[in-house]
């Protein structure tokens, strides 16, 4: 797997996206967070969405875009973007490191193997898709 900082295509911002998510959940207060249950599923959700917006920000799509693909509000995404909320600090954080340090997918794969990585990310996919349609429920009962 390889992985561009400045991504062309669809692969790349996915691998980007991917690298992301994994070494920003890989962080000891990240960990740390995640055992909360109460706050497990706004974690993943958070950090999964702004993983997917710093990945295709710079792959240069508009937040226009970046909201429509995925399927949330251009302020949530700017919000993310621009360090207000802190998945997106610690999602811009893991960028930076990537920027210094280069990206290598080593350090991940001794924790998961490419197989448990691939699971873990559909199970994430599954998650924020999950809580979409419940967001989406919920928006219907507010009407």
């Amino acid at each position: 797997m390889s992985i561009t900082l400045s991504p062309i295509g669809r692969e790349d911002i996915k691998n980007l996206e991917t690298a992301l998510l994994i070494e920003t959940l890989f962080r000891k207060d990240v960990l740390e967070a995640l055992k909360d249950p109460s706050q497990r599923i706004t974690w993943l959700t958070s950090l999964g969405i702004a993983a997917g917006a710093l990945a295709r920000e710079k792959a240069k799509m508009t937040i226009r875009q970046i909201a429509e693909e995925l399927g949330i509000s251009e302020a949530t995404v700017r919000s993310h973007l621009t360090g207000k909320t802190k998945a997106g600090q610690l999602v811009r954080e893991t960028y930076e490191k990537f920027l210094k340090e280069g990206v290598t997918m080593k350090s991940l794969e001794i924790l998961l193997s490419k197989d448990e990585i691939n699971n873990k990310i559909n199970e994430l996919e599954n998650t924020i898709e999950e809580l979409k349609k419940k967001l989406e429920e919920l928006k219907n009962l507010l009407k």
